[in-house]
């Protein structure tokens, strides 16, 4: 007897996304328990936490493997370390445990055992405590990657911005906006955006002085190094505009005229998208072997425990995480103005 067709095993329906606690004197134990207790989140995603497991809520199961079934609750990975810790500050301790998590989840993530990995805040000074001097978790994941590149995309709506440098004093950033790595960044945040389901890409570059220099009036630098790595980006098929008056390029980004923007330094592209985000933002991590999103906040050490965290921030990033790509969040599919199509950088100004 031949077997009905329409009886097939039971599969995992939801996507299945590890969370890491990040630093447990922060908030991201709250928002993680925030999350547990979502029913609507829930019917779409099956949470794997992944942290110390004395913070486990009673009741939800442990994480076999991949081959964990597809319960009505989340599971948890357990992983070293104590979630029993002093509240609100760097602590060597807390360091330790948020990188045990860390590393856990991106080895889950790695191996295919999950669609893709959120991580909730870490605290910088507490890795350095433990001994992992590093800028973050974006330098972290992309070391046990062995990735070549490994960039922050932070994206707040139709808003897409990656960083030319990351964590830099702004003497330090600005002897990075060379004409090489504009291009490599280019071609890495083109790479990005088409995997995520972004099939031709707008892109633009901010420039660097006011009014994007005003045709070398205010710096060189868009003349000698910004025009010349746009032109090059150009020859190797990446549609880009610019350097265009970082002033009115990422409200531009906002309304949809660009699916990505490089700006030159962390707090050009950053301050701009958390005005705008309103709390909303995402950080996606390009150059990673797997898909890895976090919120944009930090670990809040001032409100930490007080139950008063908004888990909004990280719930949208487990929900883009689960949707399996950036262009099922495009609002519209309007193309550039007219008016940006051929315009040089001295005609860019705005005030």
């Amino acid at each position: 007897m031949e077997p009905d067709s329409t009886l097939t095993p039971h599969r995992n329906t939801r996507a299945r996304i590890a969370l890491t606690i990040g630093d447990p004197a922060g908030i991201g134990p709250e928002l993680v328990q925030a999350l547990l207790d979502d029913d609507a989140l829930a019917r779409d995603v099956q949470l794997v936490v992944v942290g110390p497991e004395d913070l486990k809520p009673e009741g939800l199961g442990f994480w076999q493997g991949p081959d964990s079934p597809d319960s009505t609750t989340h599971l948890w990975c357990p992983t070293p370390g104590s979630g029993r810790v002093t509240m609100g500050s760097a602590q060597a301790d807390c360091g330790r445990t948020a990188l045990a998590a860390l590393r856990c989840g991106a080895d889950m993530a790695q191996a295919g055992h999950v669609a893709a990995l959120v991580t909730a805040p870490v605290c910088k000074e507490a890795l350095h405590l433990a001994g992992e001097e590093v800028e973050g978790q974006t330098e972290l994941l992309g070391r046990w990657a062995a990735a070549k590149q490994c960039e922050m995309v932070a994206v707040a709506g139709n808003l897409r911005v990656m960083l030319l440098s990351r964590h830099l004093s702004l003497a330090a950033a600005l002897k990075e906006v060379r004409r090489t790595t504009i291009v490599e960044r280019l071609r890495l945040l083109d790479s990005t955006l088409r995997a995520e389901g972004i099939p031709a890409p707008r892109l633009a570059v901010a420039g660097l002085n006011p009014h994007a220099g005003e045709g070398g009036l205010f710096g060189s630098e868009e003349t000698e190094e910004i025009a010349p790595a746009v032109a090059e980006a150009r020859a190797r098929g990446i549609s880009v505009h610019g350097p265009i008056s970082p002033d009115r390029v990422f409200l531009e980004g906002a309304r949809g005229q660009w699916d990505g923007i490089l700006a030159l330094y962390h707090d050009q592209g950053f301050i701009p998208l958390k005005l705008l985000s309103e709390g909303r933002g995402v950080t996606l991590l390009a150059g990673l072997p797997y898909r890895r999103l976090s919120p944009v906040h930090g670990t809040a050490f001032d409100i930490a425990g007080s139950g008063r965290a908004d888990p909004t921030n990280l719930r949208i990033a487990v929900q883009m995480a689960a949707s399996g790509g950036l262009g099922s969040h495009q609002a519209q599919e309007e193309g550039p103005s007219d008016t940006l199509e051929g315009v040089d950088c001295d005609s860019l100004s705005s005030t």
